[in-house]
């Protein structure tokens, strides 16, 4: 039963263990990238080696989040929220303590289990625990504190690598990790899905999680084994038939982790074609970003992770306006003109270089792609939500956040070798800095196709009569959004984007 209010303590409590929660994930995922370089150099490794350090996360995530959702409203929130923390943490250690990078990779693996199962956990609590006419308020504060929770972790994260190691990053997450569970333990309330029937659906998330692995696998590694290895044609080949597998028993079983019908509206395809698209830019450039700005540009961690703050005050800021603006005009020309602003922030990233300050090639940059983001991301999760039936409302923005994940997936094992960035070329600053220039201008393009999309194919909703009801809808489900690891992917992080962030 939702009977918590606002402004009382125990509100206060369970919106502090719920922020912290999905904050130890948004601030890893955004710090991980501020620290490549430094990891590169300690394990004398090729960029190859890089990209799986962040794809190995973001695959667990990705492929097992809407499978967190189902088993937090079958077994109770509150307890797949503990375990999604606990397990973070642990993880935490590992990548800490690992010795090479392949343990550094399987811990991150493991890192992304945690982070699957405890952020869907967090939205859903505050959604089924807070009283309907006080859940807006308990979002707000939740999406906006973790929108700082994100714009301190490239900070806190460049201080630690340059300071001592970047094998901090990681142990920063334990003492967070006890906090929540001291605190969920002792005030957060249990909930759960009383109308869950059936078995979760395990072959589901199986499926697409060994698809990802395989198209993945076979695109980062194409360009060192070469494209006609039998090992990665044997990987994308199987890792498209296992998504193939994954969309049959989808429409087979009695109890879909993904209930394909949402597909049917139109304007939910297209919304999920325009995040993927943008996504996908976002998550690509951010991954090669603070490499470039380290390695070509001579900054230090701690200037290359507080390079891109603008972004996150920005979206703090104007968000919320965006939002607001949508709703009363209808999300077509923000979805079609944001991303115009965002591809022509990318493209100012191609004046970055071994020369120039920051105010002169950096801040314009960042400002105009922030300002691209807030115009794009606020209407883009209303959108993806408001175009599914209230009962799927959860799973829609579920659905929409992996979407997210997987674009920014794909193009961290994409882009780098379309640009001509392969093996140690990361080492090399005129041979980065040549491929950085390619690989922002091949994001800016992809940002100018997804507002084409746009344009062509979201529609307004009609304006409602005068006489129509106006009071706001109630979710029967709770949501499965998480925070900005964010923007789904949040600055300097391949992961994904909201605001509710992706936000998404």
């Amino acid at each position: 039963m939702a009977t918590l209010s606002y402004g009382t303590a125990s509100g206060r409590w369970v919106l502090t263990a719920t922020i912290l929660g999905s904050g130890i994930a948004a601030i890893d995922a955004t710090v991980v990238g501020i620290a490549l370089p430094a990891i590169g150099r300690s394990f004398d490794t090729d960029l190859e080696t890089l990209q799986w350090v962040v794809t190995s996360y973001t695959l667990a995530l990705a492929g097992l989040l809407l499978i967190a959702g189902a088993l937090g409203d079958r077994y109770g929130r509150r307890k797949i929220f503990l375990v999604g923390v606990v397990w973070f943490a642990v993880a935490s250690v590992l990548c800490g303590a690992a010795p090479d990078a392949p343990t550094l990779i399987a811990a991150r693996a493991l890192q992304g289990v945690g982070a699957a199962l405890l952020t869907p956990g967090s939205l859903a609590i505050l959604q089924a625990s807070f009283r309907p006419e006080d859940r807006s308020r308990a979002i707000g504060a939740w999406s906006g504190l973790g929108g700082v929770a994100t714009a301190i972790g490239p900070f806190l994260g460049g201080w630690l690598v340059g300071a001592a190691s970047w094998r901090l990053i990681f142990a920063i997450n334990v003492p967070i990790a006890a906090a929540v569970v001291l605190l969920t333990w002792r005030h957060v309330p249990e909930s759960r899905d009383t109308t869950a029937t059936g078995r979760v659906d395990v072959p589901g998330g199986t499926l697409v999680t060994l698809g990802l692995i395989g198209i993945t696998y076979g695109l980062i590694e194409g360009h060192s084994l070469g494209w006609t290895s039998p090992l990665v044609l044997t990987a994308l080949v199987g890792g498209v038939l296992m998504l193939g597998a994954f969309v049959w028993w989808e429409r087979r079983t009695a109890h879909p982790m993904l209930p394909l019908d949402l597909f049917a509206s139109p304007q939910f395809s297209a919304t999920n074609v325009v995040t993927f698209v943008v996504y996908g830019a976002i998550g690509g450039a951010l991954f090669l970003l603070p490499i470039q700005l380290q390695q070509v540009a001579g900054y230090s961690a701690l200037q290359a992770g507080v390079s891109l703050l603008p972004v996150t005050v920005i979206m703090l800021l104007l968000s919320a306006r965006s939002g607001a603006l949508a709703s009363r005009i209808g999300p077509r020309l923000q979805m079609s003109a944001g991303p115009v602003v965002v591809g022509l922030g990318m493209a100012l990233f191609a004046r970055i270089d071994a020369s120039g300050s920051y105010v002169t090639s950096v801040l314009p940059a960042v400002v105009v792609l922030g300002l691209g983001l807030a115009t794009t991301v606020a209407p883009l999760t209303s959108t993806a939500l408001s175009s599914a039936r209230s009962s799927h409302a959860g799973m829609a923005s579920a659905v929409n956040n992996d979407v997210a994940r997987a674009a920014g997936l794909i193009a961290v094992a994409v882009l780098p070798a379309a640009a001509g960035i392969t093996g140690t070329a990361y080492l090399d600053p005129p041979r980065l800095s040549a491929g950085f220039h390619t690989a922002v201008l091949i994001c800016a393009a992809l940002c100018l196709l997804a507002a084409a999309v746009a344009a062509t194919t979201i529609r307004n909703p009609p304006r409602p009569t005068p006489a129509a009801p106006t009071a706001p809808a109630v979710l029967e489900k709770p949501l499965r959004h998480c925070a900005v690891d964010a923007p789904p992917p949040p600055p300097a992080s391949a992961a994904t984007p909201t605001t509710a962030t992706h936000h998404h």
